[in-house]
């Protein structure tokens, strides 16, 4: 077994994960589905992220998402089906990626060998991702690798953020936080979302997380000033040394000299894609 730096894995997961979740923000995404007759937003992500598991229904989506409310995703899914196949969802985003990542990174970037090698190394990490109860891991693994190399980066991100993304999901149902009391906690250490967008999003209302606040409090993990107790720190440092652990296998089969070179490649695209605009700037305000 390879031995690798303190939270490595994690640390190279953060900076490679925004290169694929960035798409999710951007109107790129949305423009390629309303040329498909789909011209909501929150339509064409649900479309978007779970094409990959077929023509899926909200149940499925709401298991595999876990911090949406059902009704929320049930307004997108599976009506979207109606109007454009998995398939082709499947061709929207990697068409939406290409002009985001273009305009992001510019065609310099896009065309160097830094890129490329960066893909590589992503692609090399994905192979060690294991599949046995990660749907959405799964799923993405399954797809083919884009030639391009700024798509097949984007490709190999997907499959990573997925696999670490379904290993916490596992750790959540351990530790009994239901889909919001796991945003509420996550906002709470300082490192989540917005709630205003939080609740934008995905579908809850103000008193349903007043109400996770409160059974938070309940067991002891949220203060009465909405901030982590001590226990409630400590569950939360848990989970995320637990995702590292049920994370490793990629980072590992790439080997420590590996991750610190993807890190390093990774950070500069990421800074770059950042400082263009890729995040909404409210999303964490």
């Amino acid at each position: 077994m390879t031995t690798l730096p303190e939270r490595a894995g994690r640390r190279c997961h953060a900076v490679v994960n925004p290169l694929h979740s960035a798409l999710y923000f951007s109107p790129d995404l949305t423009r390629e589905f309303t040329f498909l007759g789909v011209d909501d937003a929150r339509t064409a992500y649900f479309a978007a992220r779970s094409a990959p598991l077929g023509r899926v229904g909200a149940g499925t989506v709401t298991a595999t998402f876990y911090n949406f409310k059902h009704d929320h995703v049930a307004r997108h899914v599976p009506g979207v089906w109606e109007k454009v196949s998995p398939e082709e969802a499947l061709a929207a985003r990697l068409r939406a990626t290409d002009t985001l990542l273009r305009r992001l990174l510019g065609e310099e970037a896009i065309a160097s060998a830094e890129l490329a090698e960066a893909a590589g190394l992503a692609l090399r990490a994905a192979e060690a991702a294991t599949g046995p109860g990660r749907p959405l891991h799964a799923a993405n693994a399954g797809l083919p690798v884009p030639e391009a190399p700024h798509l097949a980066l984007w490709q190999a991100a997907a499959v990573l953020r997925e696999h670490r993304g379904d290993g916490h999901l596992a750790l959540l149902l351990a530790a009994e936080l239901d889909p919001l009391e796991a945003l509420v906690s996550h906002t709470a250490s300082g490192r989540g979302m917005s709630p205003k967008w939080i609740l934008d999003s995905r579908g809850w209302s103000t008193a349903e997380w007043e109400a996770a606040e409160e059974r938070l409090r309940g067991r002891g993990l949220l203060d009465t000033g909405g901030k982590l107790t001590e226990a409630g720190t400590r569950l939360r440092k848990e989970l995320e040394n637990d995702t590292d652990r049920l994370d490793r296998a990629p980072y590992e089969h790439l080997g420590a000299a590996g991750v610190a070179r993807l890190t390093e490649l990774a950070t500069g695209f990421t800074s770059a894609a950042l400082a263009a605009g890729a995040i909404p700037a409210h999303v964490f305000g």
